[in-house]
């Protein structure tokens, strides 16, 4: 018999870096005197931000009560700033002061400037950062063509000009280079700059453009974008040229690595078929058209990744593995909204990069409070606080149990009491998160007058868990209440798929010059794996990425980025003096908000459906009683026709608001 040779294996990819370009970097000597305040001020006033016990107010206070004749004059000046803007900000500072990384290396060129600024693992997230330097020299190129000033230029030139994430740089096998450069050869020559394989100091670099600028293999390369692939030997740093510095963390600061790096393209399906043809990449999670929208926005949006190995589920693996690459990729479908937007404005990109952490409320809680100390770091997207709970008399007709509580009629005169004395806002029932149960008795007594103690410890249970109800249907007692009460406070996400939990965050815009600007953002995610036993008694291997993608929080982060622009919009119309412009940014916060709350239990149907459907096809793949394989696939078929019902009703929804949102801007 004639041997059929047998498909080449994929390159073996793992996460590496990202390269962010900016127009102005300061020198060295002012990052590390920024670092060394932090470290002085963390010495002589610890800070444990698992404890989340900081007065931000003293601490404000001892800060800007250092001494500061050992800074440079710029640090020295740092003060807490109560008018804390995103815009026009140094992200390299705003990493130092805001998660506590540190700059780890750096590259000073003739015409460039580059830094390396990490956790405290080297194995984990790598931000390189490089500008041009304000005097042009008259040195020849730079030796190390991924630091030279053309590449900055070529980035600018299709990016108006604008900052941001210029590169998306992987880790690769030995002899992988000439692997991936054959594969771009043969069937996306148009993707290649011309310069092959560069070779330094032992290590090699290979450089493609990323995406085109239409039609897969038809259209010439959009220049804006590149993917490197960096196959180095005996270096822990991520390229050469880089020289280590000295960098002392301050022990308040997470280890963090990378997790999934999110692109918005002109065309989804073409970079897909790019990925899958050079690298081997397939689709994993697929997000179609009506479960992403904002009103009148639409997007489409699909994972793919490589096919890395299940890991051990025991200590730090399932947070270290760089193995495991997803890159979602998201394509808009209507002509508004923020995909839309970022790809007219800037052009196709790097839309956000998400790095994973172990204790995300901790790291979410040390960056708010060091903002409010330092004046710098970080904000977050606005997620409107239904998402997580709030109280309507519909709340107070049940106790927690379940069993009869109020009737309607007495549920709404408590429901206007605890309005009128400040417990929750008029309306929206948001309830103070920092109310204590004795303070609310206190500010309900009008109304508790005659009625039954146990009426009334069962109304203030109810009413203290409205604050985070939303999550505790989702997480019931896995969590304290003083754990729910901090992801409110810090605007965490919260998504369930299976026995897995996911946290994420999304940082305001970086990189950012001026209000309203489209830019990149920061994702910073924590994946909770379930601790299932396998047949042997021992933790069973998971895949890495447990906990999926959030398919709820992938429609609140698109929804909170709309919600934020509305904001916006409504503070700047109020300095205008708009008020029309006030009403109509109003108005659209709470359509996006009423959607959101609307879509929130479609999409946990369409979640569990999710989750019940894969359990069912991984039991499928090792069943070989064809009676019982019979059975499963009846309850596959039933999980994946729950799933298709989720699907027809969530776009039914999306239906409704993109038509309340084109009366709005129609005016009728």
């Amino acid at each position: 018999m004639e041997e059929v040779d047998s498909p080449p294996l994929p390159p073996t990819v793992s996460f590496s870096h990202i390269h962010m370009y900016c127009k102005d970097l300061k020198p060295l000597s002012y990052y590390k005197s920024l670092e060394k305040r932090c470290n002085d001020f963390t010495e002589a006033c610890p800070y444990d931000p698992s404890t989340k016990s900081m007065n931000t107010e003293d601490f404000a206070a001892k800060w800007k009560g250092m001494s500061t004749d050992s800074y440079e004059a710029g640090v020295a000046a740092m003060t807490p700033d109560t008018k804390y803007v995103s815009q026009g900000r140094d992200v390299v500072c705003q990493l130092i002061a805001g998660l506590g990384f540190r700059v780890t290396a750096t590259y000073d060129g003739s015409n460039t400037l580059s830094y390396l600024v990490t956790s405290p693992d080297e194995s984990g997230v790598q931000y390189v950062v490089s500008s041009r330097k304000p005097v042009p020299s008259t040195a020849p190129e730079e030796k190390y063509d991924h630091f030279d000033a053309s590449q900055l230029s070529t980035f600018y030139d299709a990016h108006a000009n604008r900052a941001g994430i210029s590169l998306l740089a992987f880790k690769v096998a030995e002899g992988a280079c000439e692997t991936i450069l054959a594969n771009y050869k043969e069937k996306h020559p148009n993707l290649l700059p011309g310069c092959g394989i560069k070779e330094y100091d032992g290590c090699k670099v290979l450089e493609v453009y990323a995406y085109y600028k239409g039609e897969v293999k038809v259209t010439q390369a959009d220049k804006g974008t590149k993917l490197r692939f960096v196959e180095a030997q005996n270096s822990s740093l991520p390229l050469p040229g880089f020289m280590n510095v000295d960098a002392k963390f301050d022990g308040t600061s997470q280890v963090t690595y990378c997790d999934h790096w999110v692109s918005n393209v002109v065309s989804r399906t073409g970079f897909l078929d790019t990925l899958e043809d050079t690298l081997g990449f397939t689709p994993k999670v697929d997000f179609n058209a009506g479960v992403v929208a904002a009103g009148e926005a639409q997007i489409e949006s699909t994972v793919t990744g490589n096919a890395a190995p299940p890991i051990m589920n025991s200590g730090d693996n399932g947070l270290k593995d760089q193995s495991q690459v997803y890159l979602p990729i998201n394509n808009a479908l209507s002509p508004v909204g923020h995909v839309h937007g970022f790809i007219e404005e800037l052009g196709q990109g790097v839309q956000h990069v998400a790095s994973r952490v172990g204790d995300l409320i901790s790291f979410i809680q040390r960056a708010n409070d060091y903002r409010k100390v330092t004046g710098e770091g970080f904000t977050f997207l606005n997620i409107p606080r239904s998402y997580y709970g709030v109280l309507q008399p519909s709340n107070l007709l049940k106790t927690l149990s379940g069993s009869d509580l109020l009737s309607l009629s007495d549920a709404t005169d408590l429901f206007k009491v605890c309005e009128s004395s400040g417990v929750c806002t008029t309306l929206t029932g948001e309830v103070d998160l920092s109310i204590t149960r004795p303070s609310l008795r206190s500010k309900i007594a009008s109304w508790t007058a005659g009625k039954s103690e146990s009426i009334v410890d069962s109304c203030v249970e109810v009413i203290m868990r409205a604050r985070y109800c939303n999550l505790y249907s989702l997480l019931r007692d896995h969590m304290s209440e003083s754990s729910y009460i901090f992801i409110v406070t810090n605007k965490i996400l919260v998504d369930v798929q299976g026995e897995d939990l996911l946290f994420q965050i999304f940082t305001s815009n970086i990189l950012q010059e001026c209000v309203g600007d489209e830019s990149p953002f920061f994702e910073y995610i924590q994946r909770v794996c379930s601790e299932c036993l396998g047949p042997d008694g021992c933790p069973a291997k998971v895949k890495p990425g447990c906990g999926g993608f959030g398919i709820r929080n992938f429609l609140t982060l698109f929804l909170s980025i709309e919600v934020s622009k509305a904001m916006q919009d409504v503070k700047d119309c109020t300095i205008a003096g708009d008020s029309s412009g006030v009403e109509n940014a109003n108005t659209r916060v709470s359509v996006f908000t009423d959607q959101l709350n609307e879509a929130n239990p479609i999409l946990t149907d369409i979640s569990d459906a999710m989750t019940a459907e894969g359990k069912l096809v991984d039991m499928l793949a090792g069943c070989e009683d064809s009676e019982k394989k019979k059975e499963l696939e009846v309850k596959r078929d039933e999980q994946a026709e729950k799933k298709k019902i989720g699907n027809e009703r969530l776009m039914e929804c999306s239906l409704k608001y993109r038509n309340i949102m084109r009366e709005l801007r129609e005016g009728r």
